[in-house]
């Protein structure tokens, strides 16, 4: 069977020094190889996946193992899955879901591996006001209560 370490080593070693990067691999029992990239700074197109996968087929042998082999890009309603599509939506709205059912639109502020930070308004009560008044928030939430981020889709 096919190692997914090694498809991920192949991928990253030929993504070294580029603003491409692997976002994830899944290979399963019938060697069955699919890779999603991304790129900090431009769309992925038809060309760059035909690229990667004539390398990674150019470093697996097939007279060991056969295998079939898809690779795709990060599509836009896909959640974030590495720390780089964090940081690559800096500055952007995203749809955050949070441990305990909160789900937030917000704009992604500051991520890191540890924690990330949202910036997002909502409609409070304010004493002395008799309508609702929107206030401005920015919050820090730990990775490990985020259950998932995908960038916000808007078609303006």
């Amino acid at each position: 069977m096919i190692n997914k370490l090694e498809i991920e080593q192949i991928v990253n070693q030929h993504f070294e020094g580029t603003n491409f990067f692997l976002v994830d691999v899944k290979v399963s029992t019938d060697n069955d190889i699919e890779v999603i990239i991304e790129s900090d700074n431009e769309d992925i197109n038809l060309d760059h996946c035909v690229k990667i996968s004539r390398h990674i087929e150019s470093q697996l042998d097939r007279e060991k193992e056969d295998f079939s082999l898809t690779v795709g890009s990060a599509g836009l309603s896909s959640p974030f899955k590495v720390l780089r599509q964090y940081r690559k939506f800096i500055g952007q709205e995203v749809e955050v879901l949070i441990k305990g059912g909160i789900k937030l639109k917000a704009v992604l502020t500051d991520a890191s591996a540890e924690e990330i930070t949202l910036t997002y308004s909502k409609l409070e009560s304010v004493e002395g006001k008799k309508k609702k008044v929107r206030v401005e928030h920015t919050d820090t939430y730990p990775m490990c209560d985020v259950k998932s981020t995908k960038p916000v889709i808007n078609f303006k």
